[in-house]
């Protein structure tokens, strides 16, 4: 995807929860299935060479993971996330689904990639869950959802209950409601018609406050965030069966908050088409990415139970385009030589004169452009992917990754 192309990206990952999902046989998601129990054999290990030489305080977060699993599970994550955030746009949002396994990783990973001064909120989904356990804790009943922007210009649409609560209502029947803050005199307005009889009856003057502000009533509640939203149960219409599947409600009050119609949404874990569908029933454009075939039969089958303009009588006015193949940006132009002068100016300048292998500092002449992950790796020619080594670092790795060469160095 080009850089800059999403306004807003949801996104429920693998958790690290050390177990293996299927959905039940005879379901409408039967097939779809993953892991997500992680080592180091389950990673590409030019993922971390990259981090390591692009990303440096990254890599620190992700070296002071406890164990290998949740080492390879950041790797990971990171990888990912550090592309989301290149195709997110300035005023775009980013929604991370996690739970307490990772949450903790996963905020700081996100601190250093999309900057701790564009986090907006960690939201708590909380659902009622009937379980019987002896566990010595209380009962876990909610998820964790990490909210962050692209930058401190970004979109945000209010959202609210749709029903008023008795407060509300009984605040709407009085009229007005007042307060004293900090000595600031407030009065906020509910119902003009019934202040100004009380007016006109002298038992309150609205001159006499500092601030009024009056409210709208047609609208309940202002959401926090703390979403209670019901957890799918195994009766709802709109469960296909998929083992991590999310409500259209949780979707829908996301996409409506940080987004417009005609949008682009992305939710690279698409799953059961969850974050699809209801970008399509709220008027925004959307791709959905995962690495299951499944997911395209989902969207198609959820868009014919779900989407109330899908026709089915042989005129199907939505269809899902679905592509195997890697789509090509066009934003890049024409990429330079991967040694072109160009290249080595801007590297040398980055690096500080030092090869990335043994840090030694060198003149320029005496530094090659290499690949940090190979070509014949899917490594590509763009700035991105290159560093300068001396020459004998650069004879030492080869065609291998940066951990060959930093433990023959150490060794």
């Amino acid at each position: 995807m080009n850089t800059a192309s999403v306004d807003l990206i949801y996104l429920d990952p693998p958790f690290n929860s050390k177990r293996d999902y299927a959905a039940p046989i005879g379901s409408e998601a039967a097939g779809a299935a993953f892991k997500d129990t992680w080592g180091l054999s389950d990673i590409d290990v030019e993922w971390l060479d990259l981090i390591e030489q692009k990303h440096p305080r990254l890599n620190r977060i992700i070296k002071a993971a406890l164990t290998d699993s949740d080492m390879s599970y950041l790797i990971y994550m990171a990888a990912r996330l550090i592309e989301m955030h290149r195709v997110l746009k300035p005023t775009g949002s980013i929604y991370l689904h996690c739970d307490p396994t990772m949450s903790h990783y996963l905020k700081l990973v996100m601190d250093a990639i999309f900057g701790r001064r564009n986090f907006r909120n960690e939201i708590v989904w909380s659902y009622k869950k009937v379980a019987n356990s002896r566990a010595k804790k209380f009962l876990r009943a909610h998820d964790t959802i990490l909210f962050y922007s692209g930058s401190g210009k970004y979109g945000y649409n209010p959202t609210y209950d749709s029903t008023l609560s008795p407060r509300k209502e009984e605040l709407i029947r009085a009229g007005y409601n007042t307060k004293n803050m900090d000595g600031v005199r407030y009065i906020y307005v509910y119902d003009d018609k019934v202040l100004s009889l009380k007016e006109r009856e002298g038992k309150i003057d609205r001159n006499d406050f500092d601030i009024v502000r009056h409210v709208d009533v047609t609208q309940g509640n202002r959401h926090t965030d703390v979403f209670s939203i019901n957890f799918l149960n195994s009766q709802s219409k709109e469960n296909v069966g998929y083992p991590t599947q999310k409500p259209l409600a949780l979707l829908e009050r996301i996409i409506r908050a940080s987004s417009n119609e005609g949008d682009v949404v992305l939710d690279p874990f698409c799953g059961c088409a969850t974050t699809c569908i209801a970008a399509e029933k709220l008027g925004r454009q959307w791709t959905g990415i995962d690495i299951s075939p499944k997911a395209v039969d989902l969207v198609r089958l959820r868009a014919q139970k779900e989407l109330s303009h899908v026709v089915l009588a042989n005129a199907t006015i939505f269809e899902a385009i679905a592509r195997t193949d890697i789509p090509k940006r066009t934003d890049l132009g024409s990429i330079p030589r991967y040694n072109s002068k160009k290249n080595r100016t801007k590297l040398y300048g980055e690096q500080k004169g030092h090869c990335a292998g043994c840090g030694e500092h060198f003149q320029d002449r005496h530094l090659e452009v290499d690949h940090i992950i190979a070509r014949s790796k899917g490594g590509t020619d763009h700035i991105d992917n290159l560093q300068l080594l001396c020459t004998a670092c650069n004879r030492v790795k080869g065609g291998r990754g940066m951990e060959y060469l930093m433990n023959y160095l150490r060794a």
